[in-house]
């Protein structure tokens, strides 16, 4: 399966990524809230990034009460039918990542759905921070450059350097 990853020393913060989401989720009339997530912690001086894992086990489907979140058949992302969502919140909660949301102007359940398996925010990365591949990818480019700061989560921790 092809997730979204980042490269966080190559990120600059242009916030690219989010315009991308937000225009392509605006030609689709699908909400008005980003799907990939850039800040800057001043404090720490570090750019975070991220954006949904499209989790095996994904917890938020587990505690929907009406089935609205399935896994697209062709890119096995996990996708939300705004039609079917209650806004109850429970997917939101469930997401140990925080990358599932309720969008601002619909109120119903959001997250990365891979954009039909073309992501825009991948290719509107000028730094080309952002990479669409297999996890099996990550895995080998860790392997070759295991200084760079590759992982799937916003923050680098210690589970990012073991590879």
């Amino acid at each position: 399966m092809n997730i979204v990853y980042v490269e966080l020393d190559r990120c600059i913060a242009c916030h690219n990524c989010e315009r991308a989401c937000l225009f392509y989720k605006s030609e689709r009339r699908s909400g008005s809230t980003a799907n990939i997530f850039v800040s800057v912690d001043m404090d720490q001086r570090r750019i975070l990034a991220g954006t949904c894992l499209q989790c095996e086990n994904a917890l938020c489907m587990a505690v929907c009460p009406v089935d609205a979140l399935t896994r697209d058949p062709l890119t096995s992302a996990v996708v939300v039918n705004a039609d079917v969502c209650l806004s109850c919140g429970m997917c939101t909660i469930a997401c140990p990542y925080g990358y599932m949301h309720l969008d601002d102007s619909s109120r119903r359940a959001t997250k990365c759905d891979l954009c039909g398996g073309d992501p825009r925010c991948v290719q509107m990365c000028m730094a080309d921070a952002l990479h669409f591949d297999d996890i099996q990818s990550l895995v080998e480019r860790r392997k070759k450059h295991p200084h760079l700061q590759v992982g799937l989560r916003a923050v680098p921790d210690s589970r990012d350097a073991a590879a």
